[in-house]
């Protein structure tokens, strides 16, 4: 088969109906509506799940708006903030691990590894410590509020990681060993931070830092929620793209792709997907690893789907707080459960003997 032939077969199109540019088959589809109903049962047992027990009736009598005063308070003002934080969190995870990983073409280039998530979280917990002092330059930060200090660090850090990895064009695997090196310098700042920062401002940061959905309230949930609706759909439209990209830069140049562009679109939406949603729960390890993985292989698509990734994440995440709220004892953190998880998948993945993982 000749190196022309080869392409041609790679870029045929699927058969399928198009929806944004993307060309959808079936079976993307019917796992899209698969997790969209796991998603929605997960939420029904996080609202059910907790220290006051309430029954499915008296959920449903509360929502429609005749529970009595305490069960408003319980779903409107705890439980459902927390779950509906939890799904867009889980979501703007998700979809930002399957641009990462897409773009630069391998399953390990992900927020967490990249080191967008550990900028996002410095950012953050330098507003928090420094400006309990007389910092005043942290002080205006935090009142920009902490999404935008969150993002502020995560964009610094991709542009930094980006730049150092460009030689001509961005080879996966140094972009990769940059991200780990830039994780590891900014987990070594921001611990540095916390040390030298006062007992309480030490004591929220760390708190924060575990990622978790406890201390999660309307305010930051709406953010997030911002940020998914306005992100979500420019990164559906660059499906296509994404798909004539996993060819290499030349080729995809040559069908017209253009690629540096479609490059800092993909990133600055991953950014701001990370971004957003470490600042609402702190940064939960492993679910922009993970769920893209998982949808690709419920899938069986060459490249982790857009939308199944985004459901997928809002299911690891809401369903790992049901199970700590509803199963195990005391208040444990999701971001435990997503670590224990992801964890071992990606020492499994590293330990493989197959040659190098692509998209293409």
């Amino acid at each position: 088969m000749s190196a022309r032939t080869s392409v041609e077969k790679q870029a045929e199109p699927i058969e399928g109906s198009r929806f944004f540019g993307r060309l959808w088959r079936g079976r993307v589809v019917v796992v899209t509506a698969l997790c969209v109903v796991v998603v929605l049962a997960l939420s029904v047992l996080g609202i059910l799940a907790g220290s006051s027990s309430l029954s499915f009736s008296d959920v449903v009598v509360t929502l429609l708006g005749g529970g009595t005063s305490g069960q408003e308070l319980i779903v409107f003002d705890l439980r459902l903030p927390r779950v509906v934080g939890g799904v867009a969190v889980g979501a703007a995870l998700g979809l930002a691990g399957a641009l990462t990983q897409t773009f630069a073409r391998n399953p390990l280039a992900t927020p967490d590894i990249l080191g967008v998530t550990s900028g996002a979280a410095l950012g953050a917990v330098a507003a928090i410590v420094l400006a309990g002092g007389s910092y005043s330059v942290a002080a205006g930060l935090l009142s920009l509020g902490l999404p935008a200090v969150a993002a502020i660090g995560a964009l610094l850090t991709a542009a930094v990681v980006y730049g150092l990895a460009w030689r001509g064009g961005v080879d996966s695997y140094r972009l990769i060993l940059i991200g780990i090196g830039a994780t590891a310098a900014l987990g070594g700042i921001t611990s540095y931070l916390i040390a030298r920062a006062q007992i309480t401002e030490a004591a929220a940061a760390a708190q924060w830092l575990v990622g978790s959905l406890s201390g999660i309230s309307w305010a930051s949930v709406w953010p997030v929620l911002v940020v998914l609706l306005v992100v979500t759909p420019i990164a559906v439209l660059q499906s296509s793209s994404l798909d004539i990209s996993q060819l290499g830069d030349d080729l995809s140049t040559g069908l017209g792709v253009a690629v540096q562009r479609h490059r800092v679109v993909v990133i600055m939406c991953a950014v701001l997907l990370t971004a957003a949603a470490v600042s609402a729960s702190g940064p939960i390890e492993f679910v922009a690893f993970v769920a893209p993985q998982i949808a690709r292989r419920m899938a069986r698509t060459g490249r982790p789907p857009l939308l199944a990734s985004a459901l997928m994440g809002a299911v690891i995440v809401v369903g790992g707080d049901a199970l700590v709220r509803g199963v195990l004892p005391g208040e444990v953190p999701v971001g435990i459960i997503t670590a224990i998880i992801g964890a071992p998948y990606l020492i499994w993945l590293l330990t493989r003997r197959k040659e190098r993982e692509s998209y293409a």
